[in-house]
């Protein structure tokens, strides 16, 4: 089993909690994923009241943006197909007969 010091292993859990994923950790390193979890883990489990709240808020941060990015190119999308609706269907409600006005009604 290969031994590690502890500055290789600060790093690696460092490169994790500032958001990048652990497998491409794991591959950019050379080291198991399990391993990865385990020093992060031991990591967490000895870090500061403040550092914690520090990760906590990052992990928020990075899935409120995930969040946004989804909503915004919903957004995107449904103002792309409004535009290119065909005219009767941008009028629904109103009949082929209110529109030519034998209906009584105005355009």
């Amino acid at each position: 089993m290969k031994k590690y010091d502890d500055e290789f292993k600060q790093n690696a859990v460092k490169k994790i909690l500032d958001g990048q994923s652990v497998a491409s950790v794991a591959g950019e390193l050379g080291v198991g994923e399990g391993l990865l979890h385990k020093w992060k883990r031991a990591r967490l489990a000895t870090a500061l009241d403040a550092e914690c709240v520090v990760i906590e808020l990052r992990k928020k941060l990075r899935e409120v943006e995930m969040e946004r990015d989804i909503l915004k190119r919903r957004r995107l999308s449904s103002a792309e197909k409004a535009r290119t609706l065909p005219f009767w269907d941008k009028f629904k409600k109103l009949s082929i007969l209110q529109m030519f006005g034998f209906c009584g009604s105005q355009f």
